[in-house]
C-alpha cells in the first residue's frame, strides 16, 4: 500500500520511500518531441509543477545513470527511454521567496539566489569540474548577473558538457510586485537595462553553446511579453492540446489512486471529489478534464487519517495563495468584473497567451489572469470566443468568501455569526427557511439597498444568500443545478461533513420591482410549478426530506416566502 505524498515534490524521495507516484513520464517523451528545446509552461499554484520538474531533473541528470532502473524501471519512460536520458548537467533555479522590498534589495536577492544555485550545481558535479572552490570564488567576485552566468557557461564549456536549465516560479517575484501595484518598480527590472532582462538575454546567448534545453514554469505569462525581445526563443506550450493532462489527475488516475492507497467507498467518494476538485481544462479541444492534484491528495490524506471527510475542504495554504484575488481587485474595474463573473458563474472571453503589465487591467487580460490562476477554466466554445466557468465547488467557495470579505470591508457588514448560525440550523433541522431569509434581508440586503451603486437583481441576491451559507458547514449550496425540469436556482444539499442534517432545500428565487407588484400572483403560480417539476426530476424524486421554497424579493427591502 502506497503512502499519500501530500505536499511532496521530490521525485526521488517519493520513489525510494514508498509514496504513491502517478506516472506522468510519458510526457517527458512528448515534450522532447515538441518543436522547440526551450519551453514555457504555466499551471495554477499547487498543481504539481515542482514534482514534474523534479521528475525531469532525475530523468536527465548524468549523475543518475546508475539509478535509472530503480527510479524509472516500472514507469512509462523506463520502458520507453529516450536517447537523451541521463545526458545533461541540471541547473535548477527557483525564484520564490526573493526580497521584493525595493529594486536594489530584489537585485541583491536575485543575484544571491543565482550564486547559491550555481554553488549547489558545482557541488553536485564536483567530480567533473577540476577546482570547484576556485570556480565558486570567480562566480562570487562577479559584480553583475550577466557575468555570473557567463562564468558558469565558460566553466561548463571547458568540461565539454551540456546543461538542461529548469526554472521554477519564474514569475513569483513579479506577481508580488504587481500585487503591490508598483508599476515603476516592475518596469525597472524587466525593461531595457533591467537586471531580469539581462538575465534572460544572457541565457539566450548561452543556448548557442552549453544551454541545450530550458523548461520554465510559473502561474502567469505576465513577464513573457515584456521579455520578448530579450528572450524570444521560448515556445509557450501552456495550452498545447497534447499536454492538457500533463499535470493534474484525470478521473481514471483518481480511481487508481484510491486503490493504491487503500481507500474504498469509491463511487460516493469519487462523486464528491469530482464536484469539489475536478473541472480543469487547458485547451478548448481537450476531451478530458483534470482534478487539482494538491487538493485531492490533501483530502485523501485527511480522509485516510481520520476515516472521514476533512473538516475543511481546502488546505489553508491554497486559501492563502488565492488571497491574491483581493489584491488584484484593488481597482474598481476589476472588482466590478469579478463580481459579474461570480454572479454569472463564468464569462465569455478570449484567453490571452501573453500580456504586458501595461495592459493587465484591461478586461480580457484580467480574465486571462483568472484562468491562469485556476479560478476560471474552459467550459466550451461560444461563437468566436470561449465560455470560461468557475471550475469546481471549492473554487466557488473562494469566490463567495471574496464577496463576504468585500461586503465586510466596503459596507461594514459584520454579522452576528451566532445568530446567523441559529437561522441556518432552523432551516437544516426544523425545516424553517424564513428566519434565514429575514436575517439576511434585514442585516445585509437593507444595508446594501441604501447604496445606489448596487445593481440589485435575482442573481446578486442569490450570490448573497449562498455566500452566508458556505461557512456554516450545514449545506453545500449548488447554484443552477440541472434537472430534466430545468435549472434549480439554489439546491441546498447536505454537507458531506454533517450527514445528520434533516432537511435539504430546493429554492426558486424571483425578483420584481415595486412598480410591478401586480405581477406577483402570476410569478407565484409559475414558481410553484417550477419547484414541483424539479422535485419530480430524476435524482431528487427519491430523496427524502427535501423541502421547497419560492422566495420573491420585491424591490430591495420586501420579500415573500412560499413553502410548497
Amino acid at each position: 500500500m502506497k503512502k499519500i505524498p501530500y505536499g511532496m515534490s521530490n521525485f526521488r524521495a517519493m520513489r525510494e520511500e514508498g509514496y504513491l507516484y502517478v506516472d506522468k513520464t510519458m510526457y517527458i517523451e512528448k515534450i522532447e518531441n515538441l518543436n522547440s528545446k526551450y519551453l514555457f509552461f504555466i499551471r495554477p499554484r499547487r498543481f504539481g509543477k515542482s514534482l514534474f520538474l523534479s521528475t525531469l531533473e532525475n530523468y536527465y541528470d548524468i549523475n543518475n545513470e546508475e539509478d535509472f532502473e530503480k527510479l524509472f524501471g516500472d514507469l512509462y519512460i523506463g520502458k520507453n527511454p529516450t536517447k537523451l536520458k541521463n545526458s545533461y548537467m541540471i541547473l535548477k533555479l527557483n525564484f520564490s521567496g526573493l526580497d521584493t522590498g525595493n529594486r536594489d534589495r530584489l537585485e541583491i536577492s536575485f543575484k544571491q539566489n543565482l550564486i547559491d544555485s550555481i554553488s549547489s550545481f558545482l557541488n553536485k558535479y564536483q567530480s567533473i569540474f577540476k577546482d570547484i572552490d576556485e570556480i565558486k570564488e570567480h562566480v562570487k567576485e562577479k559584480s553583475d548577473i550577466k557575468s555570473i552566468i557567463n562564468q558558469l557557461i565558460e566553466e561548463v564549456e571547458k568540461v565539454g558538457k551540456k546543461v538542461y536549465l529548469i526554472i521554477d516560479e519564474y514569475d513569483h517575484f513579479a506577481n508580488d510586485i504587481i500585487a503591490m501595484g508598483d508599476n515603476e518598480f516592475y518596469r525597472e527590472i524587466v525593461r531595457a537595462s533591467g537586471f531580469v532582462r539581462d538575465f534572460y538575454e544572457t541565457l539566450k546567448i548561452g543556448t548557442e553553446s552549453v544551454i541545450d534545453r530550458i523548461f520554465i514554469t510559473g502561474i502567469s505569462p505576465i513577464m513573457l511579453d515584456d521579455l520578448t525581445s530579450g528572450f524570444n526563443i521560448a515556445l509557450n506550450v501552456t495550452m498545447d492540446l497534447s499536454l492538457n493532462e500533463m499535470l493534474g489527475f484525470t478521473e481514471e488516475e483518481v480511481v487508481k489512486i484510491l486503490e493504491e492507497v487503500g481507500i474504498e467507498e469509491k463511487e460516493n467518494l469519487i462523486n464528491n471529489l469530482r464536484e469539489l476538485y475536478d473541472g480543469y481544462k487547458f485547451n478548448k479541444n481537450a476531451k478530458t478534464r483534470v482534478y487539482n492534484p494538491d487538493m485531492v491528495l490533501y483530502f485523501l490524506a485527511q480522509y485516510k487519517n481520520t476515516g472521514g471527510y476533512p473538516e475543511y475542504l481546502i488546505d489553508d495554504n491554497v486559501k492563502t495563495d488565492y488571497g491574491r484575488l483581493n489584491r488584484l481587485t484593488m481597482n474598481e474595474e476589476n472588482k466590478v468584473l469579478l463580481e459579474r463573473i461570480i454572479k454569472e458563474e463564468g464569462i465569455v472571453a478570449e484567453i490571452v497567451t501573453k500580456f504586458s503589465f501595461d495592459r493587465m487591467y484591461d478586461e480580457e487580460y484580467f480574465v486571462s489572469l483568472l484562468f491562469y490562476m485556476g479560478l476560471l477554466t474552459i467550459e466550451r466554445q461560444e461563437k468566436t470566443r470561449l465560455f470560461l466557468k468557475i471550475p469546481n465547488y471549492v473554487i466557488k467557495t473562494i469566490m463567495w468568501e471574496y464577496i463576504e470579505t468585500n461586503l465586510k470591508k466596503e459596507y461594514k457588514i459584520n454579522l452576528d455569526l451566532n445568530e446567523l448560525r441559529k437561522t441556518i440550523e432552523e432551516m437544516a433541522y426544523e425545516g424553517r427557511i424564513k428566519p434565514y431569509i429575514e436575517y439576511i434581508s434585514q442585516n445585509v440586503l437593507k444595508v446594501l439597498s441604501n447604496r445606489d451603486i448596487i445593481n440589485f437583481d435575482e442573481k446578486y441576491i442569490k450570490v448573497i444568500l449562498i455566500t452566508y451559507l458556505v461557512n456554516s458547514k450545514a449545506y453545500r449550496p449548488i447554484s443552477e443545478r440541472e434537472t430534466e425540469g430545468g435549472y434549480i436556482d439554489i439546491y441546498l444539499e447536505r454537507d458531506i461533513r454533517i450527514p445528520d442534517i434533516k432537511y435539504e432545500w430546493l429554492i426558486e428565487l424571483k425578483y420584481v420591482k415595486k412598480s410591478e407588484k401586480d405581477k406577483i400572483d402570476k410569478i407565484k403560480e409559475e414558481g410553484i410549478k417550477q419547484l414541483k417539476r424539479y422535485r419530480e426530476s430524476k435524482g431528487l424524486k427519491e430523496r427524502k426530506d427535501v423541502k421547497q421554497a419560492l422566495i420573491i424579493f420585491i424591490g430591495k427591502d420586501e420579500y415573500q416566502v412560499i413553502e410548497v
